[in-house]
């Protein structure tokens, strides 16, 4: 597997938005959109983007309070996008916890080189375990890889970001309600059905016989526990 970050928009006007949408897709990112403060929270949550693009003039919630909801649970890198100009927005931006601060109007390059710049940022600051290696399965986040018998496993971003998550806590069992928080936030409904749904995909794919893994372990009622690393 080798996933393409993914880039999520929120920005109101739908021709900027797609604008954008369009040199990112030119730059081989993947991306979504969202024209409303509140759509974007909801798509912060349930995607789990590697990065946010951030206008603060939003129609039903200031961007400042987004970057505070989104920062106040997740390390996700926002980058605001703005025609706001002032010294005090930035500051008042960055302060809140924004990664960077770009002022409309802006040339691709620019936009390109502070994404490639905000992502390299979060990757060494965020990686605590580059591979995870149990029996034939390897997870190597440097390269952005999952192996199963040195074959490469095509999953999800989402079921990508949960096998991260229990290789990082390897040994360690992790609670339900802490994967949901951890991988889709606060705003979505302490429902453990969506969990499941992906913790079965991934065991499709990564274990020989799902019904006795071997790499990912169900904790009954209490959460899931991923085996020992054993590269250390």
């Amino acid at each position: 597997m080798n996933l393409n970050p993914q880039i999520l928009i929120i920005e109101d006007e739908k021709n900027i938005a797609m604008y954008i949408a369009s040199i990112l897709r030119g730059a081989s990112y993947r991306s979504e959109f969202a024209t409303s403060g509140i759509c974007g929270l909801n798509l912060a949550a349930s995607l789990c983007p590697d990065l946010i693009l951030l206008d603060l003039g939003l129609p039903d919630i200031y961007g400042f309070e987004i970057i505070e909801k989104i920062k106040s649970s997740s390390d996700i890198p926002i980058i605001v996008i703005s025609a706001r100009t002032k010294e005090s927005d930035k500051v008042k931006a960055l302060d809140m916890g924004a990664d960077d601060y770009i002022t409309k109007p802006f040339g691709s390059g620019e936009l390109l080189a502070r994404i490639r710049a905000c992502l390299r940022h979060h990757q060494k600051t965020t990686r605590s375990c580059t591979v995870y290696k149990h029996l034939n399965f390897t997870i190597d986040t440097d390269k952005r890889l999952v192996l199963l018998n040195e074959e490469p496993v095509h999953l999800t971003q989402i079921e990508y970001k949960l096998l991260c998550l229990l290789s990082e806590n390897a040994g360690k069992v992790m609670t339900y309600s802490s994967i949901i928080e951890k991988i889709w936030g606060p705003f979505m409904d302490d429902n453990n059905q969506i969990l499941r749904v992906n913790m079965a995909n991934i065991r499709r794919k990564i274990e020989e016989n799902p019904a006795q893994p071997v790499h990912v372990f169900t904790e009954i009622g209490v959460g899931y526990r991923m085996a020992e690393n054993d590269a250390g």
